[in-house]
């Protein structure tokens, strides 16, 4: 198969894509035809099945993986696929991981850095919820290794959620040393839990879309909620470490316009909130100049940087 990061206007192409979404539409002739994404570890491309009841069409559904013969075409200045041939194929005639975005960091590796963050705090009931948590718990240890950190924006990759959690508290461990006013205990536990619900916010892949839960309460309430139930199961949990971390968890978007049901009022919170935003932000700039290698020029205006966008010429 091409990756679809490597497909060219005028191609023709046969292989294996998952297909990520499927509608049904009508032209404005009254013809129907099919919208579909196509998507592997490259990216996404837009497709359209201009015959949909033809012969060599089979039926197929969202999250099938199927293969497809088309041509590549663009369409206001996007590529697209025209299919004309379709398959749903069988388990083992694919490799999920050439279809899944994943971290290019080694996730085992990262994980066994967390353990030994975590091994790191000396409060015994915040290193005893995360030991709970990240070690004991092997159904949560293996969600929050396999979970993207977004749907969309920033680390939405297999791997995402834990290669962001890992950033942040890199960089609140960070702070701790260069204004030692901070509560290190408390912020790195903050910052190792400040998106736990995330695993609960966002459906596994290929999927990767917002669950039920995720949609009504959001990841920053369960994430409260989490850490206050498996708080409950230790014995002796002190209320005053308990309310500060759940603090530190509700504040980290900053402000009441970034989702955040709290603004921050310890400097942990305050510390956790710019760690989380820098990281954020940082992935997603790197993002959009991955996405813009061949581009030369500038990128275009960019919604979340509120400015026109480009990469940065000379050497290092």
């Amino acid at each position: 198969m091409k990756y679809i990061k490597d497909l060219r206007e005028g191609e023709t192409i046969s292989g294996i894509y998952l297909c990520k979404y499927k509608q049904a539409a009508v032209t404005k002739n009254g013809k129907p035809y099919e919208n579909v994404i196509l998507q592997d570890k490259t990216g996404t491309i837009d497709a359209k099945v201009w015959e949909p009841n033809s012969q060599g069409i089979d039926d197929y559904d969202t999250l099938d993986y199927i293969d497809i013969y088309g041509d590549v075409t663009s369409f206001n200045g996007m590529l697209q696929v025209s299919i004309k041939r379709t398959r749903v194929c069988r388990e083992g005639e694919y490799n999920p991981a050439d279809y899944l975005p994943v971290s290019s960091k080694d996730i085992n590796e990262m994980y066994q850095e967390l353990l030994g963050l975590i091994k790191s705090i000396k409060t015994d009931c915040y290193r005893q919820l995360l030991e709970n948590m990240f070690v004991k718990d092997e159904a949560f240890a293996k969600a929050f290794r396999m979970s993207s950190a977004a749907k969309a924006v920033h680390h939405g990759f297999v791997g995402g959620l834990l290669e962001h959690t890992l950033s942040v508290t890199k960089l609140c461990d960070y702070y701790s040393t260069a204004y030692p006013i901070l509560n290190r205990d408390l912020l790195l536990t903050a910052a190792i839990c400040h998106d736990i619900a995330k695993t609960k916010e966002i459906s596994p892949f290929p999927e990767n879309d917002y669950t039920d839960d995720g949609q009504l309460l959001g990841h920053i309430v369960m994430g409260s909620q989490m850490v206050a139930e498996r708080a409950a199961a230790i014995p002796g949990f002190p209320h005053v470490q308990l309310t500060q971390l759940q603090h530190c968890i509700l504040a980290h978007h900053g402000k009441y316009e970034y989702g955040s049901p709290k603004i921050p009022a310890l400097i942990e919170a305050v510390a956790l909130n710019y760690a989380d935003d820098t990281d954020a932000k940082m992935e997603t700039f790197k993002e959009i100049l991955e996405n813009n290698s061949d581009n030369k020029d500038w990128f275009g205006y960019n919604r979340l940087f509120e400015s026109n966008l480009r990469a940065t010429k000379g050497s290092n």
